[in-house]
């Protein structure tokens, strides 16, 4: 059951940063935000500090992104 549990949790993360990759493939920042950040409540949720850092780091870029764009 545990097992099945934590690949339930890895497929949802692979969703998640599929997902952001699409966005980011279309230069569409602001979404993939938002999906990095759902990626995020959920590493909290499952207290998955590799993850997390994963997407905290990736949340970093987009905003660096963003703000860079906000400034042109």
């Amino acid at each position: 059951m545990a097992e099945s549990a934590a690949q339930s949790a890895s497929e949802r993360f692979s969703r998640l940063f599929r997902k952001a990759g699409v966005f980011l493939g279309k230069g569409q920042f602001a979404q993939a935000l938002v999906v990095f950040r759902e990626g995020e409540t959920l590493a909290l949720a499952l207290d998955d500090q590799a993850r997390l850092a994963l997407f905290r780091e990736e949340i970093a870029r987009c905003v660096a992104h963003l703000m860079r764009s906000a400034e042109e």
